[in-house]
């Protein structure tokens, strides 16, 4: 009988961020610690810099195309220019159901071949798989001429117990 498998304790780190140029570095830096099968999910208040975040991600991961926000598209896939994996690109703000509405999205079938990255997708995705990234900004509320961050990222599952996110703050 094998004993049941340790359970895998989240890897986590926190950083500021003081910049829309910083955002989309650590965007590009991220990049590098992602393959194909990652459903990254990001959560912030509207303006938080997600998809500045996307779009260093887009840029550290060599794909076809601007990233914007998919906000009224809901999904956009950027195909790789080299033989990375593509980029999805999903904003989930305007969706108010769980995992049945984005079903529609085809995000299942996405998920192993491509990075897949979901804005507003807590409570939303986290059924595709349970080894994920989570990344929450904060900003200051009230604030808007204040570009400072605070990004705290969150991997989950056995694909990230061993990747230093630590790195990115170097």
């Amino acid at each position: 009988m094998e004993a049941p498998a340790a359970p895998h304790n989240p890897a986590e780190t926190q950083l500021t961020v003081t910049s829309p140029e910083q955002m989309r570095e650590l965007g590009r830096r991220l990049a590098k610690l992602l393959r194909a099968g990652d459903l990254v999910m990001l959560t912030g208040e509207l303006g938080a810099g997600k998809t500045t975040l996307t779009r260093g991600l887009g840029e550290g991961l060599g794909v076809r195309g601007a990233v914007t926000s998919p906000t009224f598209v809901i999904a956009r896939v950027h195909p790789p220019l080299g033989d990375g994996p593509p980029l999805v690109h999903v904003d989930a703000y305007r969706l108010s159901g769980g995992l049945d509405e984005m079903e529609d999205l085809d995000l299942d079938v996405s998920l192993p071949d491509s990075v897949v990255v979901v804005e507003w997708g807590e409570g939303k995705v986290e059924e595709l798989t349970e080894e994920r990234l989570q990344v929450v900004i904060h900003r200051a509320v009230g604030d808007t001429t204040d570009e400072v961050r605070q990004v705290t990222l969150t991997g989950l599952g056995r694909r990230w117990a061993s990747v230093d996110l630590e790195a990115l703050a170097a």
